[in-house]
């Protein structure tokens, strides 16, 4: 079975880091990239992050960029999210993705482009 896990989600202060973990197993050879999206209570998902799973090319989300970083360990078949310099604005649910295709992303994916998801994962930073 297809399962993704993220972990390493909490709570933080302003300023404070995090790194979120997601565990894949069972995943099809066909994955070309991973993705973190984000979504807090009464908003819709946002894409954060995305990795070309081929060359570990990231795209990040403008609210992101240069606070976060995405890496992976394909022999661990993990992807990394760091998160520094944490702002409340960062408070949401944190999900894992994979996707499938025919080619390797060039670009942030969106929600729609991806095949699997993990539960996620809360990420609390106060103020």
């Amino acid at each position: 079975q297809v399962q993704l896990e993220e972990s390493g989600g909490g709570s933080v202060q302003a300023g404070g880091s995090l790194r979120l973990s997601c565990a894949a197993s069972g995943l099809p050879d066909s994955i070309h990239a991973m993705g973190w999206f984000r979504q807090a209570p009464g908003k819709e998902r946002e894409g954060i992050a995305t990795i070309s799973t081929r060359a570990s090319t990231t795209y990040y989300a403008d609210a992101v960029s240069g606070r976060f970083a995405l890496s992976q360990d394909n022999a661990k078949n993990t992807v990394y999210l760091q998160m520094n310099t944490l702002k409340p604005e960062d408070t949401a649910l944190y999900y894992c993705a994979a996707e499938t295709s025919s080619r390797w992303p060039q670009k942030l994916l969106s929600s729609g482009e991806y095949n699997y998801w993990g539960q996620g994962t809360q990420v609390t930073v106060s103020s």
